[in-house]
Parts: C-alpha cells; structure tokens; sequence
C-alpha cells in the first residue's frame, strides 16, 4: 500500500492510498483522504473524501463530511456538507447532502436527497470561475 500525507499551505495533511493501492474493509479518518487506487468496504469519516481519475472506491455506504469525485463511484453516499461530481466521474448509487454539484460529462445514476440546507445561501449564484478556483485551492490541481 502506498501511503503519502502532503502538507497543504493553508490547512491538515492529506492522506493519499496510491495509484497501486488496493484496500479492502472498513475505513474511518478525521482529515482528508485521497483515493487514487481501489477500496471496496464502507467509509466513515468526519473528514473529506477525494476519488481521483482512475480510482474506484465499491462501497456499502460511505458517510463522509464532502465528497469530490474525478473517478468512479459505487455505492450509498451520505455527506454532511457536499457532493461534487466533476467531468468524467462516475457515480452509482443514491446521494444524500445538503448540496450537490454535477458538472458536464458525469454518468450518475440514482436518486438524489438534500438534507437541511442553509434557505439563505444561493448555491447557484457563484460565477463559474470563482467554483473552480475554488476547488484548485482546496482540492489541488485536477490530475491529467
């Protein structure tokens, strides 16, 4: 298993299981995780979770604060805060936040529930340009 933590500027270590990583079974974090292997189990985490192009995470349930997906999905996704579904993701199974961001080029397939989300904030606001911004200062740059 490869394991690599990257110290981000502004923020906790990011936990990476590698491209050549395959795990099985059960994991629980508190910071962020990024997949870029495979993992079938279950997640439960009070941190976030990133899926990169190419991983595949199989899972019964995953119950994480945010989920940003570049790769493929399997499985029931609760998150406390977010979803975001980004070009060339794929995503199977049944999502439950309080919100939700699927961009151009995803295949989803299941149904989506919001749980109580702030009435006052306008998720559809935002230019498009501050979103991505965005997600390169939390999440790094998206990998080619």
């Amino acid at each position: 298993m490869v394991k690599t933590e990257v110290k981000k500027k502004d923020g906790p270590a990011e936990v990476v299981l590698g491209e050549t990583t395959v795990f099985d079974g059960f994991l629980r974090f508190r910071e962020t995780l990024r997949i870029r292997g495979k993992f079938k189990g279950t997640i439960e985490a009070t941190g976030a979770l990133i899926v990169d192009e190419g991983a595949v995470v199989e899972a019964d349930r995953i119950s994480v604060t945010s989920l940003t997906v570049y790769g493929t999905v399997v499985g029931a996704v609760y998150a406390i805060d977010k979803v975001d579904m980004l070009s060339g993701a794929e995503v199977r199974g049944d999502i439950t936040a309080a919100r939700l961001r699927i961009a151009d080029g995803v295949l989803f397939e299941g149904q989506c529930s919001m749980t109580g989300a702030d009435k006052e904030v306008e998720i559809f606001s935002r230019p498009t340009g501050e979103i991505k911004a965005e997600l390169q200062r939390i999440h790094g740059p998206r990998r080619e």
